[in-house]
């Protein structure tokens, strides 16, 4: 008998008509539903107006250990199993990872349903940079952990994104604030792509003080990146080594401030390395 398959699939944040064709057909037609929460995927497919022909189980964080052995068994058997969590991708801060795994550990195909994620959806809305990011989960809970995490990131040059409670949303902020500075830019989603959607912008400080009575909703945030500085001797002597290539030093200039963000602009550069020979 040949093997059945995971599909790994994508729910709506909050618009059911986001939900994929292909999202559709699968809780039409797969054998077993494992659903992170099963009234929500009820809910869903109600809004959907699909028939949930399979059995549907509980996949959470606290029993997917104990459920993998059963699903890959299914699988092996020939039965197509259907992974969704309450919104957004599988996997990204909820529960999936431990059936991938075992399913890959067990030659067993596994197929991606894309569609709808916090983490794209919010980086799209922001308007800072996207063309690098990081992604962090869920900030810390507790003060010392979240201000250590947050240290951690005071050099990141990427953009961030983090998921955070609205319980917690204030706190961290302030934190934030305490460890970059007031001036960093940030954006904080609220309830994306739902009814009381939200999205606002500024710094940190800003941030920090609309949050300070309170915030309601998921709550998705992205934080810009560090500004990066460059050593004007270290590139003075990156540009001295390219001339003694043999490039002109207006070439040097400008490949040493291409490769290097945050360096001073090719004008600048040229005259401090003028000066250096003085």
């Amino acid at each position: 008998m040949s093997p059945g398959r995971l599909l790994v699939a994508a729910t709506p944040l909050g618009q059911p008509s986001d939900a994929s064709a292909r999202l559709v057909r699968a809780l039409g037609s797969a054998d077993v539903i494992a659903a992170e929460d099963t009234r929500r995927v009820r809910t869903l497919a109600q809004a959907l107006e699909v028939r949930l022909a399979g059995r549907v189980v509980s996949v959470f964080d606290q029993n997917e250990a104990s459920r993998v052995p059963a699903l890959v068994d299914d699988i092996r058997g020939g039965a197509t199993v259907l992974l969704v969590s309450d919104a957004g991708m599988p996997l990204i801060s909820d529960p999936g990872y431990r059936l991938v795994s075992a399913c890959v550990d067990n030659d067993l195909p596994v197929q991606c349903l894309p569609g709808p994620s916090a983490v794209t959806t919010a980086l799209a809305v922001a308007g800072l940079p996207s063309e690098r990011f990081c992604f962090e989960g869920f900030a810390p809970r507790k003060q010392s952990a979240r201000t250590s995490w947050l240290r951690s990131l005071v050099a990141e040059p990427r953009t961030c994104v983090f998921f955070e409670s609205p319980r917690r949303l204030a706190d961290c902020l302030r934190d934030a604030v305490a460890v970059f500075g007031p001036e960093r830019r940030a954006v904080v989603c609220r309830e994306l792509t739902k009814t009381h959607e939200e999205i606002v912008r500024g710094s940190i400080g800003e941030l920090a003080e609309w949050a300070a009575d309170g915030v309601l909703g998921e709550v998705t945030v992205v934080l810009a990146g560090a500004i990066p500085t460059a050593d004007p001797e270290a590139l003075v002597a990156d540009v001295n080594r390219l001339v003694e290539d043999g490039m002109r030093v207006k070439d040097a200039c400008a490949q040493v401030v291409a490769a290097n963000p945050g360096a001073p602009s090719r004008r600048e550069l040229y005259d401090a390395v003028l000066r250096a020979r003085d």
